[in-house]
């Protein structure tokens, strides 16, 4: 990122205009406006000066070094202005100008043409389409929203400007300081992922906020936002997802998977925490205002209402969050200041008259106890409430700790002057309780991920052995088998750590009895033929087979109904199984998203699956803690974890089939999607008893 967008010390306004209705008049008023204190050129071919500044009929006659321009010139002129800037030797260029890609082909070749540009001159782009950049640090408003930002330490980047104009109002209306401000726009150069690495290191910025509808590198986005969350806190917003592809997918982790999907993978695994619309961006952005991160999840509340602190501690619950008593010391020092009535315990109700010095009292102790991470102050306006004093007695608790203290003002009038106090000391105050918790819950995910490792390290399956999969893949792939049923997927799978039941192919009705005996009854038998990849739609599958006799017959209907639907169809034989009983029946999946790459799925298994759409995802390649994480997100995670009285399923060899999967899918990225359904979980192994695996396939 140039240091020409956010520091440049002189800039060429193209297109700058006298008309006030024109862009081009704004963002130089702006400049000036607001206190730009570099140097300014406006760019116009027939006017000799613009607002009070000599103007110039193109950037390379000023004769100055120029850092950054902005262009607000008509679409088709555009090309012609930035290759003037490269002859100027510019270093950055704000494209304002719309008529590119979102208008259509033509639009898409001109905008390809400023690509060109860019990159044979070492010109960076912002937008086009765009609103413009703002940072506060140095007073540069070179867009043309009607607003200055207040400084501040949050930087906001946003892919819609008229959500950037939103959050401009509201930050002005709740006195937010900000540092930098972005208008992607159009996105033909610098993108989001470009902003998330620069405001990373950016001194002027604590809290990085966004608004995206898509992204446009998954993997570099995955690693710039796995770096940042460890350094700094970043919330998005993403929109325009579709779940058409998702429909259109042949297979159960297909039917489950979709953009959204993807993006939400993606969140949770690079700890990203994701805003769910413009209010909960707001909110965000106001817990993180203090830049204090709690040590853990131990909230204690403070009231002077009953209901709200139920509700708050209601919410604590359902946040995972926990409720905390105080020391003794602390219980028996709130004892001798407090009211009998009052209630000492984890929500502290200091009663409807609490005064400012009940608060005080209160989070005195709460400021020093040990147990307490963090702090809620909830607050109603009853009429012998000194609202004033008790957002003072906040303020004052806060600077004497490091520990966060979030408030919930409940009203509008009596309590406006008390929030905008509080506000002003980049305190999170809040309208409703709940609200107040979820901001806390959001401090506590960022503290485990401020302390987290940035990535660990990938890891291979216990067993695997990629030359002989890779045969069999070339060979299925070479014949033009692009989709595998279970017996070659089977034979792929296993070379990647997966057991399967004892099992053996039958050609021949007293061969298929023969096979029967050896491995045990009951046996499932089941059609093998590659063409026939839905054996029980053709009734190509028997279970509980129990008896020679009744192998012998099996066989004989299984080829019979299997000829008779698909006549057609190379028919191997008949696969005879052995039969496994007991266990805990989970999905594995993966299917490919464009954006992001192979995408792990794990959830309950068997025909439920669909149903309850108990699942969790994550992109590959996976670590182990990736693996044990998506089994924990789950919510039937304690069936598996044993439930009234039963054996735990074997946690390790599910970590180790989800590692197997983003394995292969690493090793072999022309897969597309695979199943294996179900992975039947055993108090000690796992066994695969069903499993498809499907290839790209390049008309």
């Amino acid at each position: 990122m140039p240091e020409s967008l956010f520091n440049p010390k002189a800039i060429a306004v193209i297109g700058a205009s006298k008309d006030p209705k024109k862009v081009g008049y704004a963002v130089l008023k702006n400049l000036i406006k607001f206190g730009y204190k570099g140097a300014l050129f406006p760019i116009n071919p027939t006017a000799q000066e613009i607002l009070g500044i000599k103007s110039y009929p193109k950037v390379s006659e000023t004769n100055s070094p120029i850092d950054l321009a902005i262009i607000a010139v008509p679409a088709k002129f555009v090309a012609e202005a930035l290759l003037d800037c490269a002859k100027a030797g510019v270093g950055s260029a704000v494209i304002l100008s719309a008529g590119f890609k979102e208008t259509g082909h033509e639009g898409i070749k001109l905008e390809e043409e400023l690509k060109r540009i860019g990159r044979e001159n070492r010109i960076r782009i912002l937008g086009p389409n765009c609103l413009g950049v703002i940072s506060t640090s140095n007073s540069m408003n070179a867009s043309f929203a009607g607003d200055m930002l207040p400084a501040g330490r949050i930087a906001f980047f946003s892919q819609s400007g008229a959500l950037g104009i939103a959050i401009l109002d509201w930050a002005l209306g709740n006195r937010m300081g900000f540092s930098k401000f972005i208008s992607l726009g159009n996105k033909c150069d610098l993108n989001e992922i470009d902003f998330i690495e620069y405001f990373m290191d950016d001194p002027d910025t604590d809290v990085i906020l966004g608004y995206i509808e898509d992204v446009v590198d998954g993997k570099r986005f995955m690693d710039v936002a796995r770096r940042a969350t460890r350094v700094k806190p970043v919330i998005l917003i993403k929109s325009g997802g579709t779940e058409a592809g998702a429909r259109a997918a042949s297979s159960h982790t297909g039917a489950l998977a979709g953009s959204e999907t993807a993006f939400n993978a993606v969140f949770k695994q690079t700890g990203i925490l994701r805003a769910q619309g413009i209010q909960d961006l707001f909110d965000n952005a106001l817990a993180f205002a203090s830049g204090k991160v709690p040590d853990g999840n131990r909230l204690l509340i403070i009231t002077n209402a009953g209901g709200p602190g139920i509700l708050a501690a209601d919410m604590s619950e359902r946040q995972g969050l926990q409720l905390p008593q105080m020391t003794k010391d602390n219980i028996k020092a709130m004892a001798q200041a407090l009211p009998a009535s009052a209630s000492l315990y984890n929500p502290v109700d200091i009663i409807g008259d609490a005064t400012s010095e009940r608060y005080a009292v209160v989070l005195e102790r709460a400021v020093s106890d040990p147990g307490v991470d963090g702090i809620l102050v909830i607050l109603t306006p009853q009429a012998m409430t000194d609202v004033e004093n008790v957002a003072d007695m906040v303020i004052n608790a806060s600077r004497k700790t490091d520990k966060p203290i979030i408030s919930s003002f409940i009203g509008e009038m009596r309590v406006r002057s008390s929030i905008e106090k509080l506000k002003t000391e980049s305190l999170p105050c809040f309208s409703y309780p709940e609200t107040a918790v979820s901001a806390f819950r959001r401090l506590y995910d960022f503290g485990i991920m401020k302390r987290s490792k940035v990535k660990d390290e990938y890891e291979s399956p216990v067993s695997r052995n990629r030359e002989a999969a890779g045969r069999l893949i070339e060979d299925a792939i070479k014949a033009g088998r692009f989709e595998l049923g279970e017996d070659s997927a089977m034979d792929i799978l296993s070379l990647y750590g997966f057991s399967f039941p004892d099992r053996a192919l039958a050609r021949s009705s007293s061969e298929a009895a023969a096979i029967a005996e050896r491995i045990g009854y009951p046996v499932v038998m089941k059609i093998s033929s590659p063409e026939i990849l839905h054996k029980t739609d053709v009734g190509g599958v028997k279970v509980g087979v129990g008896s020679e006799a009744a192998a012998e017959d099996a066989f004989i209907e299984i080829t019979t109904n299997a000829r008779r639907f698909m006549p057609d169809a190379f028919i191997k034989g008949v696969m005879l199984y052995e039969m496994i009983k007991g266990g805990k029946e989970v999905i594995l999946g993966v299917t490919y998203d464009r954006t992001f790459g192979h995408m792990i799925m794990f959830g309950l298994g068997g025909i439920y699956v669909e149903v309850l759409k108990d699942v969790s995802f994550r992109i590959a390649p996976l670590s182990r803690s990736d693996a044990t994480a998506m089994i924990n997100e789950i919510k039937t995670v304690g069936l598996l974890k044993g439930a009234r009285g039963e054996k735990p399923a074997d946690m390790n060899a599910i970590v180790d089939g989800i590692l197997g999967i983003s394995a292969i899918v690493n090793d072999f990225p022309q897969i597309r999607e695979i199943d294996i359904n179900p992975l039947l979980v055993m108090h000690s192994g796992a066994i695969a008893l069903d499993a498809r695996i499907i290839f790209e396939h390049t008309k």
